[in-house]
């Protein structure tokens, strides 16, 4: 009865220890084009770049604080789309982010475009030795159009426009700034604290439509030494040491009932494991360590 007890007391104890452990949810891959600017153009950010790339740029810091995405640096997006010389006209396309999503390794892609960014005014007033007086109403107004494409399928999961405004009135002389020295002048501005609130919704519509899957690594071809190249490497988180196995498609299995396909079982044919980066983090080379006849497509998973 004792020794019953005890085992218990050890059990409540693990889990009222698990209950108040911190739950680490799994790091969705993502990466960040740079959003279109539809405005008039006339605005630039601080360090001289677009509204669509300025936006782009905030939400990637914000997607990184919220701990829930991995998100991949912009020089590799921009060294991927130089090199297959896509995005040249500067708006990314939706195959241009499925494209460039896949070789990278990540599972969604954000793209956008910046549809309205600036003031609005109204009020009234006079002037007073020829300086404008009078109580003004500003309205900072941001939208961007966004969607979330699924890089394996090239399916758009989310669009939307998010859509944000901030009011202001009272005396004033003069109109808002257009243009800002700092990113801490930018972030105390109307128009700023409208860019923010828009970016923060983009991560929530994130958190809720990007839904996090496993890493999809397949072998490309077998070399003469007998090692397996796959599609996959240090750009998505493919490391050198990893060991890896190998699945192939098994037969098809039929409803003799309905004559439907009910999907086919995945047959582990082998392991192997990662020796050497390839192509700038693109690819990688694997030893065989057990198995063999491996074909181009069998599906790799990782330990």
């Amino acid at each position: 009865m004792g020794k019953q007890k005890t085992l218990a007391s050890v059990v409540v104890s693990l889990l009222v220890i698990f209950s108040v452990l911190p739950v680490v949810a799994q790091q969705k891959r993502v990466a960040v084009f740079d959003f279109e600017d539809k405005t008039t153009g006339s605005f630039h950010w601080w360090h001289g770049k677009s509204v669509g790339y300025g936006m782009s740029d905030m939400l990637v810091t914000a997607l990184v604080k919220s701990k829930n995405f991995k998100v991949y640096e912009r020089s590799a997006l921009d060294k991927i789309l130089k090199e297959q010389k896509l995005g040249r006209s500067g708006a990314v396309t939706l195959q241009t982010a499925a494209k460039v999503g896949k070789l990278l390794g990540v599972q969604y892609a954000i793209i956008g475009a910046v549809t309205e960014f600036g003031y609005t005014k109204g009020g009234v007033g006079g002037r007073l030795k020829g300086v404008r007086l009078g109580v003004s109403k500003y309205e900072a107004v941001v939208a961007i159009d966004v969607r979330f494409v699924n890089t394996e399928t090239g399916e758009i999961v989310f669009s939307d426009n998010v859509r944000k405004s901030k009011k202001k009135s009272g005396l004033s002389v003069g109109t808002p700034k257009m243009s800002f020295k700092s990113r801490d002048q930018f972030d105390d501005s109307l128009v700023g604290k409208a860019t923010r609130e828009a970016i923060e919704e983009i991560v929530k519509l994130a958190k809720k439509h990007i839904k996090a899957g496993a890493l999809t690594i397949k072998i490309i071809k077998t070399d003469a030494e007998g090692n397996v190249i796959l599609n996959k490497g240090s750009l998505a988180g493919v490391k050198v040491g990893d060991v890896l196995h190998v699945y192939r498609k098994g037969e098809e299995l039929i409803d003799p009932d309905t004559g439907l396909s009910l999907g086919s079982e995945m047959e582990k044919v082998g392991t192997i494991k990662v020796i050497a980066d390839m192509v700038g983090g693109k690819a990688s080379r694997a030893q065989v360590i057990k198995g063999g006849n491996f074909q181009k497509g069998d599906v790799v998973k990782k330990k």
